[in-house]
C-alpha cells in the first residue's frame, strides 16, 4: 500500500493526509517549492529510503485525524485565510525576530555559535516577502476574486519563482542556525528567537504550499 504513495507528489501529500507536514519537516523535505516531486524522487534526493517515509504516512492515514482540506473551498475562502493566518502574521513576527536577531548577535557575537548575520538576513526577507505579498494582495488575489484564474498565468509563474526564492532564503537561514538548534548553554533571548523562527518557517512553509499546491493549481485548472 505504502507503494502507491511512492508516486505521488509532496504537494499532494501535504494535500491529502494530515500530519504529512511533520513528517516531511522532520525528514527535511520541501513540500512547498519542491511540492511538485514524487515522494520516491524527493527522498532519494536526500538519501533518503522512500518506503521508510511511506510507511511513516501510511500510519498517519490509518490514525485517521483530519485537517481543513482547503482543495474544494472557493478562492476567496482561501485568499481570506492566507491574508489573516499568514500575510498578517508574518508581517508580525519578523519585525521582532529581527529585533531579538540583533540582540543575541550583540551579546555574543564573539561565539562561534552564534548565528552572525540573521538579523540582516531575516531584514532581507522581510523586504522580499512584503514586495512578494503586496504583489499578491494588488494584482493576484484580485483576478482570483473576479474569476479570471486561467488569465493569470503570468503572474502565478512570477510568483512561484519567487516562493523557490523564499525557499533558497529559508535554506540560508536554516544554515545560519545550525538548523534552528540553540546550543546547550543558550540565554533565553537565544531560545526565544530560536523558537519563534521554527514557527516562521513552518508557517511561511505552510503558506507557500497553499498558494503554489492549491491555489495556484485551482486558478489554472478551473474545472478540475
Amino acid at each position: 500500500m505504502s507503494q502507491t504513495l511512492l508516486e505521488q507528489s509532496l504537494g499532494q501529500l501535504a494535500c491529502d493526509i494530515p500530519g504529512a507536514t511533520r513528517i516531511f519537516h522532520t525528514f527535511k523535505l520541501d513540500f512547498c517549492c519542491g511540492g511538485h516531486k514524487s515522494l520516491r524522487e524527493a527522498a532519494l534526493a536526500k538519501d533518503l529510503d522512500p518506503l521508510l517515509i511511506a510507511d511513516a504516512l501510511h500510519i498517519l492515514q490509518d490514525a485517521g485525524e483530519t485537517q481543513h482540506d482547503w482543495r474544494n473551498e472557493p478562492s476567496e475562502a482561501l485568499i481570506a485565510h492566507l491574508l489573516t493566518r499568514y500575510h498578517a502574521r508574518h508581517r508580525e513576527q519578523l519585525p521582532e525576530l529581527i529585533r531579538l536577531a540583533r540582540r543575541v548577535e550583540h551579546v555574543h557575537g564573539a561565539r562561534s555559535s552564534c548565528p552572525n548575520g540573521l538579523a540582516d538576513h531575516l531584514t532581507d526577507m522581510q523586504q522580499e516577502l512584503e514586495g512578494h505579498m503586496l504583489k499578491e494582495e494588488q494584482v493576484l488575489f484580485p483576478m482570483l476574486q473576479q474569476g479570471i484564474g486561467p488569465q493569470a498565468a503570468p503572474p502565478i509563474q512570477v510568483l512561484r519563482f519567487e516562493h523557490d526564492q523564499h525557499g533558497e532564503a529559508l535554506e540560508k537561514m536554516l544554515a545560519l542556525t545550525n538548523h534552528i538548534t540553540p546550543p546547550a548553554d543558550a540565554c533565553n533571548t537565544w531560545r526565544a528567537l530560536y523558537r519563534g523562527l521554527l514557527e516562521f518557517r513552518d508557517d511561511l512553509m505552510q503558506h507557500i504550499h497553499l498558494e503554489n499546491n492549491v491555489l495556484f493549481v485551482n486558478a489554472l485548472n478551473p474545472h478540475h
